[in-house]
């Protein structure tokens, strides 16, 4: 049988009607609250299969190769699993720790931490809590700064692997009812200020005023960092201020716990003085150790770790540090130093013995 000609005007004025169609159930649902929005009752059968294959493959195309993946070392893995405490578990629970009723009557709920870790693979983790999920309630990593992601990365494979409910109060190093006291701060920090992990800074050696400043920026969000944007917002303004005068009170201990080669420390301590290029300004001038007072808005960078250190002087050259009232002089700083000297800067300062900016000395 011949199949009738299709007249194109019947096309196109059925097409237009079915258009108009859509248009107006479509504004029917949204302008006269059709559509059922309630948790209660969740998507239509289906829909959450299709979501999360979406899901899926959207974070398949995206995530990096997994060649690039850095080193997910157990000191990472610490400073991820405090941050985790303080700003997922409230979603996502914890190893050893069951769902409350509210988590369990989110839509879509969100699964617990130990599965949702699933079969993912370090870079894949990477992009999923450095983007968030849309319409999931999954945030995104508050800062621009992706290299502050991979701790919590680090303390996620250690989840694949079967982290237990112990093993997370001794990573994490407070329970969870302490989280706003100022275990809060010495969770991360030490007691005193100080800490021997690599990634988190030691704050014994930082004035009142410095500490005061940078906590401010950092609730202000203008002090870029995923994780220490989200412990200043977790405390009052008050609250902030004499977690710093607490910690500037502590006098600094100990000796460096930075072991560097010689040679890098020497070339270092030239570059803090200027001594062998004029496109590095001095930076003892500011930082010490230096003959005359030095302006306490200053940070003292003596002792204090080294990983940490070039973090930051990487941050300062690519323009992703600020916050401060000279920000502005440290991008200029920094904007001519080398990876290698960074690195011997870091040396240099971590190799020195902890102390405050005014006391900062080099051995005799």
């Amino acid at each position: 049988m011949k199949r009738p000609d299709l007249d194109p005007e019947t096309v196109a004025w059925t097409l237009g009607g079915l258009a108009v169609a859509g248009a107006i159930v479509g504004a029917a649902v949204v302008f006269l609250g059709l559509y059922n929005v309630s948790a209660r009752v969740g998507h239509f059968p289906g829909v959450g299969p299709v979501l999360h294959t979406t899901f899926r493959n959207s974070v398949d195309l995206r995530a990096m190769s997994v060649d690039d993946v850095p080193e997910l070392t157990d000191e990472m893995a610490a400073l991820g699993a405090k941050h985790f405490d303080a700003a997922c578990a409230d979603c996502h629970s914890a190893p050893g720790r069951g769902r409350t009723a509210t988590m369990r009557a989110m839509s879509p709920l969100p699964p617990h931490i130990t599965q949702a870790v699933g079969h993912w693979n370090p870079a894949e983790l990477h992009w999923i809590v450095r983007e968030g999920v849309k319409m999931s309630g999954m945030p995104h990593w508050p800062a621009d700064r992706d290299e502050e992601v991979w701790p919590v990365v680090a303390f996620l494979t250690r989840v694949q692997e079967g982290m237990d409910g112990a093993a997370y109060t001794e990573m994490t190093g407070m329970e969870k009812t302490a989280a706003r006291d100022f275990a809060y701060c010495t969770s991360c920090h030490g007691e005193r200020g100080a800490t021997d992990n690599p990634h988190i800074p030691r704050l014994d050696i930082l004035s009142r005023t410095y500490m005061t400043e940078a906590l401010s920026a950092y609730r202000r969000g203008a002090r870029d960092s995923g994780i220490m944007e989200h412990a200043a917002t977790e405390v009052t303004p008050a609250a902030l201020a004499e977690y710093a005068e607490r910690f500037a009170g502590f006098a600094p201990e100990g000796g460096s716990v930075n072991g560097a080669d010689g040679d890098l420390v020497t070339r270092g301590r030239a570059l803090s003085r200027a001594e062998d290029s004029t496109r590095v300004p001095a930076c003892a001038a500011c930082h010490g150790p230096w003959p005359d007072q030095l302006d306490e808005a200053f940070p003292s960078l003596a002792g204090q770790n080294q990983s940490y250190l070039g973090q930051q002087l990487t941050l300062w050259r690519d323009g992703q540090r600020g916050g401060g009232r000279v920000r502005e002089l440290m991008h200029l700083a920094a904007e001519e130093l080398t990876d290698a000297d960074i690195e011997a800067l870091a040396a240099y300062y971590a190799s020195l013995a902890p102390a405050t900016l005014n006391e900062t000395a080099e051995a005799e």
